[in-house]
């Protein structure tokens, strides 16, 4: 059992060990300069799981570490002399185990540092027996911390000991982990990133300022992960941006007469060309992350025979990066940014749009209840006859009410409009799917008869085969539909709906 306490600011150490001495012997067995390293996903995942990540180092030990982030205690260790990066293989262990099982795509990567010199003491009592082992991490930046390590036999003496150090020089029980201190001196805390939206707007707030929260919420999300796009630190960082370029591009235009028409067209063609030139990149994130899918579907004696086409894919993915990391470098992105931040930051414009006047609740009402009355006449107009092209576009609109109702969440019943994005969810599954099996034929299909980057036969013959198992998912996910869109349009949601936005027709 280990009992953790922060010493108070100015406590020498020699003080402490003076202390210490009038209970028991104490022996300095190693005292050494410490490197700490916190890790973890962009997006905190393993913090949120309860789990401390850290790489350690000193001249005698160098080890990557998992800590329950409440009570401290180790669960986990791997000897590594290697700092963590996003090519990391760990070998097999709890360890990977554990970090891939929280992080999935992400890659692990540094918080924060922290130097220290680190006192391993012992206690003996006069039987010269261990009755507690100590450990001094004394910082020059923070409190120093002190870990007790009980004995067994000897708990109740650690926590007179404890007691009597709290009382003489004004210890106290450490209350939270080491990296939220670490992180308090960058002005910073734990969880200070998440790319779900929290926006609480005020149902009378004026629809150009409330429109202006919504976007600056979004260019954060944006400018957050700008350079871990460039990087391509992992996946996700292209993931999470290209979502806030495409729920910008939905509030551009959804909320027409909110902002100026020219200003509004504007940046309505910057979003749209970022959404195309980001596009390809993140196709082929896609496509590689499911690569071993594809192989799992083809018979054992062609696995070989795929391998080409993930080199194909690979080298694909690297030209499309450089590509886009030199678009994200350009003066037109960084120009148009720019513009985009003064934009909303601008007070007022010369000539105010339309619809700023009006309350953002009427607005939001208005717009939602529109999108889903679409939904139901794109929607029902379906058949098993109706074109791929037909289900894409209800996809969209489906999209566009999604961020809708993600927007202006704060202006209804919680549990309500939740229950209702959950429903709509349900059926952009459905569509996300057969359209992903649509695209990915048809990506394969190029692949394949790409004659500048031919692949050899027996590879071709294996796109063939794959080709031929996503069509089969696809028509399994093309049955799904009518079942998803009657459970989204059944009369209880439609009453739902009716309620929460059909106050303004």
């Amino acid at each position: 059992m280990d009992l953790r306490y922060e010493l108070p600011v100015g406590l020498a150490v020699d003080k402490l060990m003076e202390s210490l001495g009038r209970f028991a012997d104490v022996q300095l067995v190693l005292q050494e300069y410490c490197l700490r390293t916190y890790y973890d996903s962009f997006d905190w995942r393993l913090y949120q799981n309860g789990i401390l990540c850290e790489f350690n180092r000193s001249k005698t030990t160098s080890d990557l570490v998992l800590k329950n982030l409440q009570n401290g205690r180790l669960f986990a260790t791997l000897e590594t002399s290697e700092a963590p990066s996003r090519n990391s293989r760990f070998k097999a262990g709890k360890v990977r185990t554990t970090l891939e099982s929280y992080l999935e795509q992400r890659a692990l990567l540094p918080v924060c540092t922290l130097e220290y010199e680190a006192y391993h003491l012992l206690l003996r009592n006069q039987d010269q027996q261990i009755i507690l082992r100590l450990l001094l991490e004394d910082y020059d930046l923070l409190n120093g911390q002190l870990s007790f390590r009980t004995v067994r036999g000897f708990l109740k003496t650690a926590e007179q000991i404890a007691t009597a150090l709290t009382e003489e020089l004004g210890i106290r029980v450490l209350d939270r982990p080491v990296l939220e201190l670490a992180l308090g001196l960058e002005g910073r805390k734990p969880n200070d990133y998440s790319s779900k939206l929290k926006i609480v707007l005020d149902p009378v707030m004026r629809s150009d300022l409330a429109g202006k929260l919504i976007f600056s919420t979004l260019l954060k999300t944006i400018k957050a992960n700008e350079q871990g796009v460039i990087a391509d630190l992992d996946a996700e960082f292209l993931h999470d941006f290209r979502v806030a370029v495409r729920r910008t591009r939905t509030g551009l235009s959804q909320l027409k007469g909110v902002l100026p028409s020219d200003v509004n067209s504007y940046f309505t063609d910057f979003f749209s060309w970022l959404g195309q030139v980001t596009t390809p990149t993140r196709d082929l994130d896609v496509y590689l992350a499911k690569f071993e899918t594809y192989k799992q579907q083809l018979p054992v004696d062609l696995h070989a025979d795929l391998e080409p086409f993930l080199t194909l894919l690979q080298d694909k993915k690297l030209k499309n990066q450089q590509d886009l990391a030199d678009k994200l470098r350009s003066p037109k992105f960084r120009k148009a940014l720019v513009e985009w931040e003064q934009c909303l930051k601008s007070q007022a414009y010369p000539k105010l749009a339309k619809m700023s006047h009006m309350d953002i609740k009427t607005l939001a009402d208005r717009r939602i209840w529109k999108t889903y009355r679409r939904i139901l006449e794109e929607g029902g107009a379906i058949t098993i006859h109706s074109a791929p092209g037909d289900l894409h576009e209800l996809r969209k609109t489906c999209k566009k009410l999604r961020y809708l109702m993600e927007f202006f969440q704060s202006l209804y019943p919680k549990l309500q409009i939740k229950k209702l994005i959950t429903q709509l969810k349900g059926l952009q599954d459905v569509l996300g799917d057969f359209q992903d099996f649509e695209v990915q034929m048809d990506f394969i299909d190029q692949c394949a008869k790409d004659t500048e980057n031919a692949l050899p036969s027996p590879t071709i013959n294996a796109l063939d085969e794959l080709i031929r198992q996503l069509a089969a998912q696809k028509a399994r996910a093309r049955k799904h539909y009518q079942p998803a869109f009657e459970e989204f349009a059944m009369t209880k949601n439609h009453a739902l709906f009716k309620s929460l936005f059909a106050t303004h027709r």
